[in-house]
C-alpha cells in the first residue's frame, strides 16, 4: 500500500492541513476545470529538472483543483442543510473530507519534489441544491474521464510511481462521487432526511455508504480507520 504520511487524519485536521497553503481570493469567481500538461515523447527523453516537469505541473494544478473542490463542496453542504436536504448536505461534507485528502496527497508530492503547493481559492458560486448537484456531477466526471486519466498517462511517461498512485488514488474517489450525487439528483425529496452514513478512507478519500467493509477497495485501509460522516 502506497502511503503518504497522512495515516489517521481527521478531517479538521485535513483541512488545516490543506488550508495551510491556500491563498484566499475575495469575490465570487466560477472555477475553471485544469487541463494536463503533456510533453511530447520526444520532449520526454530530455532531460528535466523535477521543478520544470510536466508531472509537477499537473500536480499543482490537480492540488489546486482538489483544493478548491473541498471549499466548494463545505459551501455546498451549508446550502443544502439551509434547504431542509440533510442527507445531500452529509454527502457533501463527505466529499469535502475526500478532497482534502487529495490535496494533502498531492501536496506531499510536490514537496517530495521540491516545491511549494500552491493554490489559489476562488469564493464558491453557490445555487439550488440541485443545480449544486448538477455542477458537482460535471465537475467530477470531468476529473474521472478526462483530468487525471491525462495526469496519470504523463506521470508514466514522466516515471513519477508516486504521482501516479496520488492521481488513481483521486480518479477511484471522484468516480464514487459522481455516481452519489447523480443517485442525490435524481431522487432528491428522498434525500431531506439524514439516515445514511458515508465513510471515507483517510488514505486515499475513497468515498462509500457501506459499513460492511473490511479494508479500502483502493488502498487496503482498514474499515476501523474511515472518517464516519453523518
Amino acid at each position: 500500500m502506497k502511503r503518504f504520511g497522512i495515516n489517521k487524519p481527521t478531517a479538521t485536521l485535513l483541512s488545516l492541513l490543506t488550508l495551510g497553503f491556500f491563498t484566499l481570493l475575495g469575490g465570487c469567481s466560477q472555477n475553471q476545470p485544469p487541463t494536463a500538461t503533456v510533453e511530447s515523447e520526444s520532449q520526454n527523453t530530455e532531460t528535466v529538472s523535477n521543478q520544470e516537469s510536466a508531472t509537477l505541473k499537473n500536480l499543482q494544478a490537480a492540488y489546486n483543483g482538489e483544493s478548491n473542490a473541498h471549499a466548494r463542496y463545505l459551501a455546498f453542504s451549508k446550502k443544502a442543510e439551509e434547504e431542509g436536504y440533510l442527507q445531500v448536505a452529509t454527502l457533501f461534507q463527505a466529499a469535502a473530507d475526500a478532497e482534502a485528502i487529495h490535496a494533502a496527497n498531492h501536496a506531499a508530492i510536490i514537496r517530495k519534489m521540491g516545491a511549494k503547493p500552491e493554490a489559489t481559492i476562488a469564493t464558491p458560486e453557490v445555487k439550488s441544491t440541485l443545480e449544486n448537484l448538477e455542477e458537482g456531477i460535471s465537475g467530477e466526471s470531468y476529473e474521472r474521464d478526462t483530468m487525471y486519466p491525462e495526469f496519470i498517462e504523463q506521470a508514466r511517461k514522466d516515471g513519477n510511481q508516486d504521482a501516479v498512485v496520488t492521481f488513481t488514488y483521486a480518479v477511484e474517489a471522484e468516480t464514487e462521487h459522481a455516481k452519489y450525487y447523480a443517485q442525490a439528483k435524481d431522487n432528491l425529496d428522498d434525500w431531506r432526511e439524514n439516515t445514511m452514513t458515508f465513510y471515507v478512507c483517510p488514505e486515499c478519500g475513497y468515498t462509500t455508504n457501506d459499513p460492511n467493509l473490511a479494508v479500502c477497495p483502493e488502498c487496503g485501509t482498514a474499515n476501523n480507520l474511515f472518517l464516519s460522516v453523518s
